[in-house]
């Protein structure tokens, strides 16, 4: 066979029967034996999902490989009532078209209600060559919704098979169950649990991350796991998604996280970064993420340009008041109410003690910054708690004077300081429950009527936030005596605790028949949980020395979906000591900044301007340390009045995207005209009113040709039940546990409604997970159904259609006329699908024999076709063999029009694709030179320059000719297009 042909008959997109089993050909690339070796996906029902690659001359030398000609399709006649196999048949194969444009195809579909703005990111990212974007909407704007539209984008365009998320550890349930809820997305749980599990149930040579196609980890747990890790860097997924991403940024050095995060980077053509506070303030620190993204679009993470990548797409960030006109029903205007208070006796002699306290620095007596800073350190103890001081007070007296176990002799001036501690201790004993002004509010609050707020409520329940773990211990015992509460209803919820310990309290909090009322967090619960299901009432018992801390902290009840109206209490402490109240009024200034933030700005960070809780707590310790006036710390810190607020995330953002992209004119499209606004979303055509429709009629075919699936349907509230046969069950076990069916019964409902309700009351269920599936395209169940419809019509055929006589039939229909479905599809070199038309190619009988074809787009024809249940089949006799003959003409015609579609795709992105190129090499060019620069003003040796230069020439280039290969094979199609015959419409003959 001649190498032309060999090329042409392995096309990628072609159909091969290997082994008696049919694949679809994704890759053919030459090998040392004169053949090819070809890269196929599995297609029938044995192997589908299946990946593998074949010799060609082996399997021809054997005989086992037959390529598919479209023009030797067999046709047989559809005799079942209605046509029923064949619009099933027909819909299952619409169902299989993937999209290659850049709206929405079924994200928008997922359980829950979306407005415009978590559109954004999925049609953001939708536009570039390869979907890499950090959304860093604000807190509680639903950043995991977003991640899952665009998620379901791509699985929906054949690229998500293989995912892998990774979050805190507090919060893999939370995402976890949010992505299985609203998206169907089946991730498996890799917590401690889920990795010794996963160790007892698979070979222990085996790759978990390949054992599994979705699993979410901890990155923590990646971290502390050497063999998880080596597993981790033998796998590649579809998309990898990092939640909080911030953590995983270079700070100063690379951390464990930090590299791993790098190494998944490169590990996946998706990667998806969240986080609401994405950077520190520090460039370098920025550069890290946005290399993870894109490592060819910064040439110096020190200093970096807008025109590098602000036409890239990686970042999008809106805050609430951006999006607040779109969703008023859903976000609840947050009430604050500020509960002033005095300092008691005992509590000032606390502080006058703490004043008179000589702290020393190396040794001596440090009246100025360093003893000042000190002393802040312990008056940030006791604003807190006396409790917290005590610990904080006493770990000075052991630094300064040592342990039993490690003595030190301390200096005359620390011997000064170590006394004065000493009665600092004295009077912070003084501060008894009494005489604790804060807790004594704060048990007033929680016992009055204003406030509202009832223990027996199982669905009021109450945040106390406190950043200090020893204050939190204190309230939980005080409180549970003074409020008779039981052990089970107060928790503490801290950073300390396994993974497994944090997200039971987490499920917990937001269970009805859950016995816990009350949820004492330290700041570590101010990342990303949610909180606001049963609880709408937040407590600062301390008041946070961060404007992020704020944010973050509030964010927990008011949020995307909450409910009720938010009520934020703070407990602002007063004293009568000068020094002692000018401290307290920085933190109350800090309070009012973020609320002008929420009100007016969105980013809180701008005011501080270090984008860094730590960072900012040390500003805010420095202030007082200093001895600032509150008045000259506020006019220190006001927000940024120029329009690029945020600077390193402004040099991100696209300055020419006047609206979001959910609001921007159409492009150019099939349909779009000039101006034209066109809709971000695509409602796909079907023969059948609704996935539910479709399904049950699936079933019910299924059953007609022999009892096959036990199944109930309950039109009225959308919901089918059936037991899973062996083939779905079998799907199911690897799938995470907590999704597979209760009791053996799989109930599914396509009343979003009714889901919803589910969803919550699923939260009183021993194990939180709703009983009712969504019904819908991405539900492993429909999946199973098409398959099973698919392998109901015999390998390389197509059902004919004997259309009755009707008057919707003669309008589609000219006497004699026969109309062929043919489906085209065309890769790219990534072996994804980018033209997939389907045609409705007319044949009329014509002049010297030779048949009349006209084609059609086939949506525009069956649009006018009626092809329900209604339609008759009088299963009239019809002459195959003449069809049989059109077959040829017909192929013919349909691989000339996919020609002209392919030529004017090439025409259209050839331009796209030099200019994409031109810019990776200006790319290139301008990181080699800030290499010569650096170079340049380095004092190594030459030897050491040199070895610099050469590893880092060769880093540049590997990187750069990585993404030139990824640009080149995204936009480069095969020459060789596959073609099917779908089905053969043709009217009855007398």
């Amino acid at each position: 066979m001649h190498d032309r042909e060999a090329q042409a008959r392995y096309a990628p997109g072609a159909r091969v029967v290997i082994r008696d089993c049919e694949w679809i050909v994704r890759r053919a690339d030459p090998s040392d034996d004169g053949g090819y070796v070809l890269t196929v996906d599995g297609l029938s029902e044995l192997v589908s999902g299946k990946s593998a690659q074949f010799l060609t001359r082996l399997e021809e030398a054997a005989d086992a490989i037959r390529v598919l000609d479209p023009a030797e399709t067999r046709f047989e006649q559809d005799l079942s009532p209605g046509f029923e196999k064949s619009r099933l048949f027909i819909e299952t194969q619409l169902r299989q078209i993937t999209p290659a444009d850049e709206r929405i195809h079924l994200g928008h579909r997922a359980a829950m209600d979306p407005v415009p703005y978590q559109l954004d990111p999925a049609l953001q990212a939708l536009k570039q060559t390869r979907q890499r974007i950090l959304i860093a909407d604000a807190v509680g704007l639903g950043k995991t919704l977003e991640a899952g539209i665009l998620m379901t984008e791509l699985m929906r365009r054949g690229r998500g098979k293989r995912i892998l998320v990774l979050t805190l550890k507090s919060m893999m349930t939370q995402f976890q169950k949010e992505l299985w809820n609203r998206f169907t997305i089946p991730l498996t749980r890799l917590d401690s649990a889920g990795l010794q599990r996963v160790r007892n149930h698979i070979p222990g040579n085996h790759n978990p991350f390949y054992y599994y196609d979705k699993s979410i980890i901890s990155i923590d747990t990646l971290k502390q796991d050497n063999e998880y890790r080596r597993h981790l860097e033998q796998a590649y997924w579809d998309i990898i998604v990092i939640d909080e991403a911030h953590n995983v940024a270079e700070r100063g050095s690379s951390s464990q996280r930090a590299r791993l995060a790098q190494l998944l980077a490169g590990r996946s053509d998706t990667l998806i970064m969240l986080s609401a506070t994405p950077h520190d303030g520090k460039a370098k620190s920025f550069a890290s993420l946005m290399n993870m993204l894109d490592p060819t679009a910064i040439s110096d993470p020190e200093d970096y340009a807008r025109e590098d990548f602000s036409d890239k797409g990686l970042v999008i960030r809106r805050f609430k008041k951006d999006i607040r006109d779109q969703v008023a029903q859903e976000f609840k205007e947050r009430v604050v109410k500020d509960i002033y208070l005095d300092a008691s006796p005992e509590e000032e002699a606390a502080y006058q003690a703490l004043l008179e306290v000589p702290f020393t620095y190396r040794g001596e007596h440090s009246p100025e910054r360093n003893g000042q800073l000190v002393r802040i350190g312990l008056q940030k103890a006791i604003f807190s708690s006396p409790a917290a001081a005590r610990v904080s007070v006493e770990q000075r007296i052991r630094k300064l004077q040592g342990s039993e176990a490690n003595p030190r002799q301390p200096s005359d001036d620390e011997r000064v300081e170590i006394q004065a501690l000493h009665s600092l201790l004295l009077a912070l004993g003084n501060v008894d429950v009494a005489h604790f002004r804060k807790y004594q509010e704060l048990l007033t609050l929680l016992k009055s009527s204003d406030f509202g707020w009832k223990k027996t409520n199982t669905e009021d329940r109450l945040v106390i936030f406190s950043e200090r773990i020893e204050t939190l211990h204190w309230l939980q015992g005080q409180l549970q005596a003074d409020l008779k509460l039981k052990n089970d209803a107060i928790r503490i919820l801290h950073g300390g605790m396994s993974d497994i310990e944090q997200q039971g309290i987490v499920e917990a909090f937001g269970k009805p028949e859950s016995p816990l009322r009350v949820l004492l967090c330290s700041d570590v619960a101010s990342e990303g949980i949610n909180l606001h299901y049963l609880s709408h009432r937040l407590v600062h018992f301390d008041l946070p020395w961060s404007l992020m801390v704020f944010q973050q902290r509030n964010g927990r009840v008011d949020r995307y979906g909450q409910e009720r109206t938010p009520i934020i209490t703070y407990l602002i402490n007063r004293s009568d000591n000068p020094r002692v109240r000018g401290d307290q009024r920085i933190l109350e200034i800090l309070k009012e900044k973020d609320e002008q933030a929420y009100k007016n700005i969105g980013d809180p960070a701008t005011f501080m301007k270090v984008h860094d809780a730590d960072a900012e707590v040390e500003l805010t310790m420095e202030a007082m340390a200093e001895g600032t006036a509150a008045e000259a710390f506020d006019a220190q810190y006001q927000p940024d009045t120029s329009n690029e607020g945020d600077d390193l995330l402004a040099l991100f953002l696209n300055p020419d995207a006047a609206a979001p992209p959910s609001q921007q004119e159409a492009g150019s499209g099939e349909g779009s005209g000039e101006g034209q606004k066109a809709s971000p979303t695509v409602e796909r055509f079907s023969l059948f009113e609704s996935d539910f429709a479709f399904a049950r009629q699936a079933l019910e075919a299924l059953n007609r040709e022999r009892k096959q699936v036990s199944f109930s349907a309950n039109p009225e509230r959308q919901t089918l039940t059936l037991t899973p046969p062996d083939d779905l069950d079998y799907r199911f076990r690897f799938l995470p546990p907590e999704i597979r069916p209760v009791d053996g019964s799989l109930v599914l409902t396509a009343d979003k409604a009714r889901f919803e309700q589910e969803i919550r009351r699923s939260r009183q269920d021993e194990n939180a997970w709703p009983k009712l599936h969504y019904l819908w395209p991405q539900h492993p169940a429909i999946q199973w159904l098409q398959d099973r419809l698919l392998a109901q019509v015999a390998r390389h055929s197509a059902p004919v259609l004997v259309l009755p006589e009707t008057d919707a039939v003669a309008r589609a229909l000219a006497p004699g006329e026969s109309v062929f479905l043919v489906s085209g599809l065309i890769p790219n070199r990534k072996a994804h699908p980018v033209i997939w038309e389907w045609f409705a190619i007319r044949c009329r009988p014509g002049q010297g024999g030779a048949p009349e074809i006209e084609v059609q787009p086939a949506e525009a024809w069956l649009r006018q076709l009626p092809l329900d249940s209604q339609l008759p089949n009088r299963a009239r006799p019809v002459d195959l063999g003449a069809l049989e003959a059109l077959r040829g003409p017909v192929i013919d015609a349909a691989r000339g029009e996919m020609h002209r579609r392919q030529q004017r795709y090439t025409e259209q992105t050839a331009p796209r694709l030099a200019e994409q190129l031109d810019k990776l090499q200006a790319l290139k060019g301008r990181q080699v030179q800030q290499l010569e620069m650096q170079l340049a003003g380095s004092q190594q040796a030459d030897h050491f320059k040199a070895a610099r230069k050469e590893e880092r020439l060769k880093r540049i280039e590997r990187v750069f000719a990585d993404y030139q290969a990824w640009v080149q094979d995204t936009h480069t199609i095969e020459p060789v297009p596959y073609l099917q015959i779908i089905a053969v419409l043709t009217r009855e003959t007398d």
